[in-house]
């Protein structure tokens, strides 16, 4: 079940991997000066016309982290960073580090109970928000936490092109308690913060859950998993080895944070950033950057490739294209390849894998299952052991279906200030994914669903992707969720949710009918209703769980 030195994929990888990976670095803050030794006047970061050369970043960084050892942050106090995808958050993130810190890092959808919640759990004393942000929650919730200090910094700082898609009600904001970033890093510029010894198991930031099995749990992601994590997206997906990386997913969740920012300052490569994720405005990103890597949510690629104005010159530079965040369907992956012409490989993991646990090796196509239509997410990533379990713990033989678990050098240490979820979801260290899936005898991986997705339909188990993937083959399904509702003679019933692509017009029954055609009778879908979008997260994760939840409140009693 586990190993990876004899798999016959092995010898897909152009370059080979050797039977033990060496993690190069002992620490991210090392990780980061070896690329600048690399490739010091090369540009860091890029952000519409602005650009932040590697000896800016690092001089930026000097100066934050001087100043906040200044005004008392010490080893191991944590930054929290409340920021879209700007510059800043890079500075942030090495600044915190060169201070001997952990980063934070905050969804910036996240309103006043949410803020409230991360801030005093993670007890961050320190707080980098977009002024807007600040404004509108975090002034509120500041007074009750244990943050001391507020940096505060605007969306149009370091760049000069006001985009007005993204910022037409953007003005700088100046609130009382708070210190602009910009002028703080100022008053401390040509300053260095003296020598730090950050160890491979010391946390390197925290990255919090989504919740959706209970409150948010901080992942503690050390300086170990993202060096090793940054090392398999160059090594296994060319990520940055041709070019700049596109920052299409958000940089707090951790696709964003290793997947964009680590793997950038390992190469070392350009970071292309957009603030946050608008189509048209991301097309145009593309054109005038034309950067060769970039990894996101399905529904992020295929937002791009229906957005108005969109040609197949749009990807032309693009040599390396992933999906990660959740499966997609074989036919998501040929509908990829005939708009751009450039395939998109998956990849799978988890904020506890810190990214990826499996990689589908760059150049390889993933295999298609026979019998369940799936497209295989990858293989074990170098030095990482995955297991498919029953419920009690064993593993089941190659081919049947059970949890996927995975212990490596990307599984976190635990969970920040709570041992029994730690104990519960990582005993001895494994990580016990809430993913249901198989493995080849090849090695390779394939989902099948979410543990607690599985629909108990008459007595028979329905998984939902299997349903979606089918949708997915006709012509005007967009985009499609499956949840499981109640019904009284079923027990549970199959109801799917479609959204239409534009110009394209079906009916529920003839969806109904294209499923039936296609599936065992206890397996399509009884219900069908068509809406205009989704629920999904700020990663374009579709939320099955609000359509559950609405189902719930809005049936009759």
């Amino acid at each position: 079940m586990s190993g990876y030195t004899d798999r016959p994929w092995l010898a897909l990888y152009e370059e080979g991997q050797p039977a033990d990976y060496e993690i190069e670095f002992d620490n991210a803050l090392e990780m980061f000066r070896a690329g600048l030794a690399r490739d010091p006047g090369g540009d860091a970061l890029k952000y519409f016309d602005g650009t932040v050369s590697r000896q800016e970043l690092d001089e930026l960084s000097d100066a934050l982290a001087a100043g906040l050892l200044a005004n008392g942050f010490a080893a191991g106090d944590r930054l929290a960073v409340y920021l879209q995808n700007v510059p800043q958050f890079v500075i942030a993130m090495v600044a915190t580090w060169k201070a001997g810190g952990v980063m934070v890092s905050i969804n910036p959808m996240s309103r006043k109970r949410e803020l409230s919640y991360l801030l005093a759990d993670s007890g961050a004393t320190v707080l980098v928000s977009l002024e807007g942000l600040y404004d509108e929650v975090a002034r509120e919730v500041v007074p009750d936490t244990d943050v001391r200090l507020v940096l505060t910094t605007s969306e149009l700082d370091f760049q000069t092109r006001d985009d007005q898609r993204l910022f037409a009600g953007s003005r700088r904001q100046r609130h009382e308690g708070t210190t602009d970033l910009l002028e703080f890093v100022d008053q401390h510029r040509g300053q260095t913060p003296p020598p730090v010894r950050l160890r491979p198991d010391d946390v390197a930031f925290l990255t919090y859950t989504s919740g959706t099995t209970g409150v948010p749990k901080g992942a503690m992601n050390t300086h170990r998993n993202v060096v090793f994590t940054a090392q398999v997206y160059r090594d296994w997906t060319r990520a940055g080895r041709d070019g700049a990386i596109f920052g299409i997913a958000p940089l707090f969740h951790i696709t964003g944070l290793i997947g964009h920012i680590a793997v950038s300052m390992l190469v070392p490569a350009p970071l292309v950033l957009a603030y946050r994720f608008e189509p048209q405005v991301v097309l145009d990103a593309l054109l005038e950057h034309r950067p060769t890597f970039t990894i996101g949510a399905i529904t992020a690629l295929n937002a791009l490739l229906n957005a108005p104005g969109f040609t197949r010159d749009h990807f032309a530079s693009f040599t390396s294209v992933y999906s990660g965040g959740a499966a997609i369907s074989p036919t998501a992956a040929k509908a990829f390849l005939t708009a751009t012409g450039t395939p998109v490989h998956n990849a799978y993991g988890l904020t506890e894998t810190t990214s990826p646990m499996t990689v589908t090796p760059f150049g390889a196509p993933s295999p298609v299952d026979p019998t369940s239509g799936a497209l295989s997410v990858g293989v074990p990533a170098p030095n990482t052991i995955v297991r498919i379990q029953d419920d009690d713990g064993r593993d089941v033989p190659l081919g049947e279906v059970g949890e996927i678990v995975a212990e490596g050098p990307q599984v976190v240490a635990g969970y920040w200030g709570k041992p029994e979820e730690t104990a519960a979801n990582l005993p001895g260290g494994a990580l016990k994914s809430g993913d249901v899936g198989f493995m080849s005898p090849e090695g390779w991986v394939f989902i099948v669903d979410r543990k607690k997705d599985m629909i108990n339909a008459s007595g028979y188990k329905v998984w939902p992707r299997e349903v979606e993937d089918v949708l997915a083959e006709h012509p005007a399904v967009r985009e499609s969720a499956v949840v499981g509702v109640a019904d009284e003679k079923r027990g549970e019933t199959v109801k799917a949710f479609v959204s239409v692509k534009a110009g394209s017009a079906v009916t529920a029954e003839e969806l109904i009918a294209h499923c039936k055609e296609r599936m065992a009778a206890y397996k399509y879908p009884r219900q069908v209703e068509i809406i205009d979008e989704l629920p999904k997260t700020v990663t374009g994760k579709i939320l099955r769980r609000e359509l559950r939840d609405r189902e719930a409140t809005t049936r009759p009693t």
